[in-house]
């Protein structure tokens, strides 16, 4: 029993000398000593066990820390690969979506072209938004402070069609006429003019002398308007779909006595009906102010309207 036992001490002891004179994996396989009584390892399986040890090595490190009650709680990665914490988006990515959520409701207004102060609080988005087509019916003198108020800006505005506009009253509300076309007769057809007109202007003033525009024209000029981000205002006709409809009327005068007297203000009754905003009514004042006239919030004529220092010789039409 003792030879027994000697003898198979003797032979694992031989095998262990064996097996640790194998070379290290990737070393050639010609400097390998047999084993007796061991097969050698297929080639498909030494390259499986290879990638299974680089997927290992390549695994994220699990994290823990110690809480109160004394198990430990395992903070695990996140999918996309991102540290422990982290919730797959960097503190800047957080911090910046969080700006974004809290934008004031005045950044979601559609850019808008200049109007005259006093008529801001009447208009949806506080001006002419750009790219859109505007009804406007009733005095020209309103008119005329939305050429002033654009021009004078560094805005261009062409009027097409309105042979009778008052340019003395425009320049006295503040416009620059170097930046102002006046196409008093276009022809036959206005509308082509005023289209050409919209591919460089940031206003186009359009009177149709009482005509009524197809729909199919003002579908064409519409989506002319649009593309270009300039603004059309129609008026003296008939036009389907507008944006927005102002419609002004003299409310009344003041500075004129019995025989006598001068024409120092002028109130404009105003309504202004928005294809998605409720009606808003108003009345606004022409007064003179520093050698120019410009306009103001007004009351209504049958309550009478403050008189400013000053006369109105022009800007009345």
């Amino acid at each position: 029993m003792g030879s027994a036992a000697e003898g198979k001490q003797a032979q694992l002891a031989e095998l262990r000398r064996r097996m640790a004179a194998i070379p290290a994996r990737g070393a050639d396989s010609t400097a390998r000593l047999p084993v007796a009584g061991l097969r050698p390892v297929p080639t498909e399986s030494r390259s499986v066990e290879s990638r299974s040890a680089t997927a290992e090595s390549r695994l994220p490190e699990v994290e823990s820390r110690p809480v109160a009650a004394g198990r430990p709680v395992v903070s695990r990665p996140s999918a996309t690969g991102s540290p422990p914490g982290s919730n797959g988006r960097s503190e800047e990515a957080s911090r910046g979506l969080g700006e974004d959520t809290r934008a004031p409701a005045e950044s979601l207004r559609r850019e808008a072209l200049p109007v005259p102060a006093a008529l801001e609080s009447l208009l949806p988005e506080g001006g002419l938004v750009k790219g859109s087509v505007v009804m406007y019916g009733g005095a020209s003198s309103l008119l005329s402070g939305l050429l002033a108020a654009v021009t004078g800006s560094g805005g261009y505005a062409a009027v097409v069609g309105l042979p009778r506009l008052g340019l003395l009253a425009v320049a006295e509300m503040g416009a620059r006429l170097d930046r102002l076309a006046i196409i008093a007769d276009p022809g036959s057809d206005p509308l082509e003019v005023a289209s050409v007109l919209l591919d460089g202007m940031d206003l186009v003033v359009l009177g149709l002398n009482g005509a009524s525009v197809p729909m199919s024209r003002t579908r064409v000029l519409t989506a002319k308007a649009r593309s270009k981000g300039s603004t059309l205002v129609v008026t003296g006709g008939s036009w389907a779909g507008p944006v927005l409809r102002i419609d002004t009327q003299v409310a009344g005068y003041s500075g004129l006595g019995r025989g006598c007297g001068r024409l120092r203000t002028v109130s404009l009754k105003v309504s202004v009906h928005g294809r998605s905003a409720q009606p808003r009514k108003g009345h606004l004042a022409l007064c003179p102010s520093n050698g120019r006239v410009e306009w103001v919030h007004g009351v209504d004529a049958n309550h009478g309207v403050a008189e400013p220092v000053g006369v109105v010789r022009h800007a009345v039409s």
